[in-house]
């Protein structure tokens, strides 16, 4: 989920410790686990750092070990261990069980969207992605802004209004599960264009009753489109190039950063004057009739790199950037 979620989140759950009589007894027992529950929230997006680093290792790692079985752990060990420290007063069991409780839920949350963690890890390292629930979801963050100003405003006590939101939110998102999978199911058979061997992915938009799609042919192509009111619309096609190049740049470190990350990657040649240049898209994100995350590895005639870049860009930024710095 995004970060202003992921602090409302932390917020709800801080109000949902005030059901805990020995945190509720402790005079500073709310603030340590208010501030816990806001900080477990935000935990595993530390690894934001890696921006200073580089795009590539921001892109590869993000979500990766820190959203893992031991950085969940290793998060809630620090976060309580520094609380305790400073609120000696305060059961250190109880400030633990509820930090732990906001990591996973972190974790959790972001397994339900598109781009997904390696939440198994080490287990497997394998990327998983839920595709049920829109990375900003206008429903989930409403009702913790209501539940939150409720608790504010003194209209209702937090030991009320946070167990019927989380309640709430429980069965939405087995509502959007169920949905997903049903409509997963029944795609290809509302599809006119269906061919053997194709397959299809449903992923979550800003809009409840609408999905976007992605369906995957055997001959390298792609086709985006969207599910609506019982419909199945294709609105672009895209075809994936096979080219000595596109194997070259595999071994670009900014277009592995991309290739590890996205179960949809297609490559596409533009011969040029000086060499070639290949641009990964992600199709997964269609905006204003582009992709705009991509990794594009600009190379001579002998294939050998001189230029690359990984991130999200629009086409016309995307080429300033690399005319810019390749001359």
């Amino acid at each position: 989920m995004d970060s202003g979620t992921h602090l409302v989140f932390g917020l709800g759950l801080g109000g949902l410790a005030l059901i805990d009589p020995v945190v509720a007894s402790e005079p500073y027992g709310p603030v340590a686990v208010l501030i816990g529950t806001i900080v477990g929230s935000q935990a595993p997006d530390f690894d934001t750092v890696l921006r200073f680093k580089s795009n590539a290792d921001y892109i590869k790692n993000h979500r990766g070990m820190s959203h893992s079985f031991p950085a969940i752990a290793g998060w809630t060990v620090l976060i309580t261990l520094v609380l305790s420290l400073i609120f000696r007063s305060v059961s250190w069991w109880h400030i633990g069980l509820w930090v732990l409780l906001a990591v996973m839920v972190h974790v959790l949350s972001d397994l339900f969207n598109s781009y997904g963690t390696q939440a198994f890890r080490p287990v497997t390292r394998k990327w998983i992605a839920w595709n049920i629930i829109h990375i900003f979801d206008p429903f989930i963050f409403g009702a913790h802004l209501v539940a939150i100003l409720l608790w504010l405003t003194g209209l209702a006590r937090p030991t009320v209004v946070f167990p019927v939101l989380y309640a709430l939110l429980a069965v939405y998102y087995g509502w959007r599960s169920v949905v997903h999978r049903r409509l997963s199911a029944r795609i290809p058979e509302l599809d006119p264009e269906r061919r053997e061997g194709d397959q299809y992915t449903l992923l979550p938009t800003l809009n409840l009753h609408r999905w976007n799609l992605v369906r995957q042919s055997t001959d390298c192509t792609f086709a985006i489109g969207e599910w609506d009111k019982g419909a199945v619309q294709w609105i672009d096609h895209t075809k994936c190039d096979i080219h000595p190049a596109v194997e070259a740049s595999k071994k670009n470190k900014d277009v592995q950063a991309l290739l590890n990350v996205t179960p949809f990657p297609c490559a596409q040649v533009r011969e040029q004057p000086w060499g070639y240049e290949v641009r990964w898209i992600d199709i997964r994100y269609r905006h204003r009739k582009q992709y705009p995350f991509v990794a594009t590895v600009m190379m001579d005639a002998s294939y050998k790199v001189f230029q690359s870049y990984v991130g999200w860009l629009s086409d016309d930024r995307l080429e300033k950037r690399l005319r810019m710095n390749a001359y």
